[in-house]
């Protein structure tokens, strides 16, 4: 603001204004030791600094000599008063702080009560109250985050109250809400990915927020998006990540926001009202910036596109080529958005990258990690399903190191689901990557004979790495979720479309749940390693050799003989609190019913609770050694950790019948979308080339090339050589 100047100022021009500020001087009463640091601490927060404060003069120095009785000055009334709301304010917004420093020790010191209770048995277990366990570390993390890194430049509570005082006095400030993209809850602050932030723990978590009906803070979530969000930024972002969590989040918002209703209902998303369609707006805007990365000759998307200019960008790394699985697992999104609005665009661009995958042929399903996006051809043969591999399969395969990459497979069946089984492509597709899988990465360990989904670094026909990512440990949940469509499994089994396929599927969904429950028991804190190897026989023993199932194993004895099967290195020991895990769990808990499932969750979230707590209420980190206690503290807290983690612990100790499985499908970010039927003319926009038996692709048939005829066009197959050989150099 402005300050309007009373009649007779002196001129600060003057000459004799030398004379009075050595008058005040002598006076020996000067700003620095009169009135200390006010406008030192505040100077940040004025628009014009060079604005002489002609209000500071010594309060000692007197203007006449001829003053009236103390109490009949105006001015002294006037400073009374002002004192009065001073204190006033300072002792509301002093109370406030306490309350919520009250609140915070309150919720932290009930985490630890329940914490410290004797274990009660299972038949006593009242799984509603450990939901509720979840809620209360949930709220304890957002308001660590809210408190220390949304809001005033990262102050200290207290600190922040006495500015926020001050600013009222002075009504001089207009704060904006910063919604720091990063949270380092040990050290208490923030930081930045993009200059204006991109909402990137806010925008995760609203569905989480709105799953545990947390409508207070939900609303203030809300609001910063409809103030302060804002995709307009010169800032290039990784288009895969962006996708799942920003488009999904938002997009997983208006679901929930408008089909659920009784879940933390806000008037502002009301039907008719101005900002009912929010989280959609801003869904739509982003996904209009992405969609600059799918500007490539292939159709297959850059790894990361500008958000102001709309261009994508090939990486620095592996020759500029791209993750296959970040590439094949952008389909979710794009298609429930192209459902909401009624355009094909979003549909076609990001189901193309799947034409382009599979036109490549490659052996059993299984695809190479990168993938070049300017000829969608991919590079080198390192197949796994951890990093960079993973939600493919999920939603497909992704291999370039022959491992799964988890998302591409995860996106496979999922997509399947989606569209209420009206796209057997994706039926297909899965079921030819899930039997490549059990071919090429399935092996078991040399003692207890756990079920390992190795990697193949080198290609399909050299050694299996017998080394699993969590990341991989999405897998079994997401095999169940194939096997029953997401029925309970007795419900599933009646089926006349059950067989025995489906029940093999099951049985490895359940070893590999177990294999990924011991990387937790085996760790000094009860939380997984990053990455766990395993000893294996020499040479392997592959499930095509004969399927093994584990030994019966006592996880809780000590010095069991089946640790000797895992083998943590300390470079692999960090803990990102990662949710892969418990999501398996919540699956294989809402499909079998078998209780141990939600029992192995419970003992999983205590350990979170007793070794990634941060004190001062500032909520929960990651680890980055989770091998050794005490454990050493990495200070991050995941954006994920809010809206997978914690929201799958959630579920998992939820009734069945919050968000039935059969009913939705849940992205690689644990964003809710529904199922629905193809219509407003979307459909599956290509076909398989044709394969023989073993799935290997007929390149006498399948090649057409268009030869003009006539002055007319006329189509033709035609055997083409060359791209045959090209083929198979591809494939190793």
């Amino acid at each position: 603001m402005s300050f309007s100047l009373p009649k007779n100022v002196p001129s600060f021009e003057s000459s004799q204004r030398r004379y009075e500020n050595a008058y005040w001087g002598s006076s020996g009463i000067t700003h620095q030791n009169g009135h200390a640091g006010i406008g030192d601490k505040l100077g940040g927060f004025f628009d014009n600094q060079a604005l002489p404060m002609y209000k500071d003069k010594p309060y000692a120095h007197g203007a006449s000599k001829r003053q009236k009785p103390l109490l009949r000055r105006r001015r002294v009334w006037f400073g009374l008063i002002l004192i009065l709301c001073g204190l006033l304010s300072y002792s509301w917004m002093h109370s406030s702080v306490t309350e919520e420093d009250e609140g915070v020790k309150s919720r932290e010191n009930a985490v630890w009560k329940w914490f410290r209770r004797p274990a009660k048995s299972i038949v006593s277990v009242d799984w509603n109250d450990r939901r509720e366990k979840v809620k209360d570390v949930f709220i304890l993390s957002w308001d660590g985050y809210e408190r220390y890194a949304w809001g005033m430049f990262n102050l200290l509570p207290q600190e922040a109250s006495i500015a926020f005082w001050r600013a009222s006095l002075l009504k001089e400030i207009q704060l904006t809400s910063l919604g720091y993209d990063e949270y380092h809850p040990v050290s208490k602050q923030g930081t930045q990915i993009a200059p204006s932030g991109l909402g990137w723990i806010i925008v995760d978590a609203l569905d989480t927020l709105m799953i545990m009906n947390l409508t207070s803070r939900l609303s203030h979530a809300r609001e910063w998006i409809s103030t302060s969000l804002n995709y307009d930024q010169d800032l290039e972002v990784n288009t895969f990540e962006t996708t799942i969590r920003m488009l999904g989040g938002l997009l997983s918002a208006h679901y929930l926001s408008t089909t659920f209703q009784e879940m933390a209902p806000l008037p502002e998303d009301d039907h008719g009202k101005p900002g009912e369609d929010l989280y959609l707006e801003k869904a739509a805007d982003l996904a209009d910036r992405l969609l600059g990365a799918f500007d490539t000759e292939s159709g297959v998307p850059y790894t990361s596109v500008n958000l102001k200019t709309l261009k994508g960008k090939a990486p620095d790394f592996e020759g500029g080529a791209a993750s296959t699985a970040e590439a094949a697992s952008l389909q979710l999104e794009f298609k429930y958005l192209a459902l909401l609005m009624g355009e094909k665009t979003y549909w076609e661009k990001s189901e193309k990258v799947i034409q382009v995958i599979d036109d490549n042929g490659m052996e059993d399903g299984l695809l190479p990690i990168y993938i070049y996006a300017d000829k969608g051809t991919f590079r080198g043969e390192n197949i796994r399903l951890g990093s960079r591999g993973d939600s493919y399969y999920g939603l497909f395969v992704d291999l370039i190191m022959i491992s799964i990459t988890n998302t591409v497979l995860e996106y496979l069946i999922k997509q399947y689901f989606q569209t209420s089984q009206e796209e057997p492509v994706y039926l297909e597709l899965w079921n030819q990557a899930l039997a490549g899988v059990r071919k090429h990465l399935i092996t078991y360990t040399k003692h207890s004979h756990f079920t390992v989904l190795g990697e193949r670094p080198d290609g399909l026909d050299k050694n299996i790495s017998p080394k699993m990512d969590h990341l991989v440990c999405f897998m079994p949940g997401t095999i169940a979720l194939g096997a029953t469509g997401g029925l309970p499994l007795a419900e599933a089994k009646k089926s006349k479309e059950w067989e025995k396929r489906q029940e093999q599927d099951m049985e490895l969904a359940r070893e590999l749940t177990k294999t990924c429950w011991g990387m937790y028991k085996v760790s000094a804190t009860g939380l997984a390693p990053e990455i766990a190897h395993f000893n294996i026989e020499d040479p392997p023993h592959m499930e095509l050799d004969g399927k093994i199932s584990s030994e019966i194993v006592d996880f809780d004895t000590a010095n069991a003989s089946w640790k000797a099967d895992y083998v943590i290195k300390q470079p692999d020991s960090h803990n990102l609190q990662r949710p892969e895990t418990v999501e398996s769990l919540f699956y294989m808990w809402r499909i079998t019913g078998d209780v141990v499932y939600r029992e192995w969750g419970w003992e999983m979230f205590k350990s979170f609770v007793q070794y990634t707590t941060v004190e001062d209420g500032a909520g929960f980190t990651s680890l980055s050694r989770a091998n050794e206690i005490p454990p050493i503290v990495k200070d991050n807290m995941e954006s994920f950790w809010l809206a997978e983690t914690l929201k799958y612990f959630y579920l998992l100790f939820s009734p069945s019948d919050l968000l039935p499985l059969d009913k939705i499908v849940i992205n690689t970010e644990a964003h809710i979308f529904p199922r629905f039927k193809l219509q407003r003319g979307l459909k599956t926009g290509w076909t398989r080339k044709p394969r023989d038996p073993d799935g290997k692709i007929h390149y006498e048939t399948w090649e057409e090339k268009e030869k003009k005829v006539n002055g007319g066009v006329k189509t033709v197959r035609v055997v083409d050589v060359e791209a045959k050989r090209e083929a198979k150099s591809f494939s190793g």
